[in-house]
């Protein structure tokens, strides 16, 4: 098998989970571990939201404190069970490889050939790789000082943060150079009225890159609230999907509680397609 990656799926948080339960969705992990393959490289996230769910099933209560001290509390706790879910349901024959990342392997060039080079090995060893943010050594007034620093060191640069996987996804397939970038959600799409299932956008497809931002930013007025607290909701997702379909990538947002990976990518389930038409 070549050493390439052909497609790359983020998955959300609320996706992973059955809120009304406080558990994780094994049915979800099952049907989507099921379908991975050497070539996919899959961004996760959900290691914060497990990690707070395992706590409260152990102790009966939830943290409190500062936000950000118990994000990387939860974050260490979930890693470990997000990482044995994923083991059991992916095919046995194929590796599992987790891949933990910060801003700077993306923003130094040195560390970046490092990380290309490990993703397209995967393909050909047989592996799937899973990357998450690594919220447990993270600290955002630290990150937040390194990534002015490096805008100060070169004000043309295009710095990255990352903390938000929709980012991380839209960054790992410019430098991993896919196709398609697949965004599985909670939700079927964008909406044009998230209250109304019925607004559905299906396409925001156009043949340049001035018509397409122009459609996306009409849409991200349409775009409230997030799924939980400290997400950034559908207006960062497109911003995130944008940057990737101005580089020729296709984005598929789309729901992984309704659909099964296939059906979306072959265009037979609903869901919201991103990109410049060729």
């Amino acid at each position: 098998m070549a050493d390439r990656i052909e497609l790359v799926i983020k998955i959300g948080s609320m996706a992973l989970i059955r809120r009304e339960d406080n558990d994780i969705d094994y049915n979800l992990f099952s049907r989507l571990g099921g379908e991975l393959r050497p070539g996919m490289l899959l961004v996760s996230s959900g290691a914060t939201e497990i990690g707070r769910l395992d706590y409260w099933k152990r102790t009966g209560t939830f943290l409190t404190g500062d936000p950000e001290e118990n994000k990387t509390d939860y974050s260490a706790q979930g890693q470990a069970i997000l990482m044995e879910t994923y083991r059991r349901f992916i095919k046995p024959e194929y590796s599992v490889r987790q891949v933990l990342v910060e801003h700077n392997h993306f923003n130094d060039p040195q560390k970046r050939r490092h990380l290309y080079q490990l993703l397209t090995h995967c393909a050909g060893q047989n592996a799937i790789p899973i990357i998450n943010y690594n919220d447990a050594v993270s600290d955002e007034e630290n990150r937040k000082l390194e990534l002015q620093a490096m805008q100060r060191e070169s004000p043309a640069r295009q710095v990255v943060e990352c903390v938000d996987n929709d980012e991380t996804a839209a960054v790992v397939a410019e430098l991993t150079g896919v196709s398609r970038l697949v965004l599985l959600t909670s939700a079927d799409g964008i909406y044009q009225d998230p209250s109304d299932p019925q607004t559905l956008v299906r396409d925001v497809c156009y043949p340049d890159a001035e018509s397409l931002t122009a459609a996306v930013r009409a849409l991200q007025d349409h775009c409230v609230g997030a799924s939980r607290a400290g997400a950034n909701g559908a207006g960062a997702k497109l911003e995130y999907a944008l940057r990737s379909a101005l580089l020729g990538t296709e984005v598929i947002i789309a729901s992984a509680k309704k659909y099964r990976l296939h059906d979306i990518l072959n265009g037979d389930a609903p869901c919201t397609r991103i990109g410049i038409t060729k």
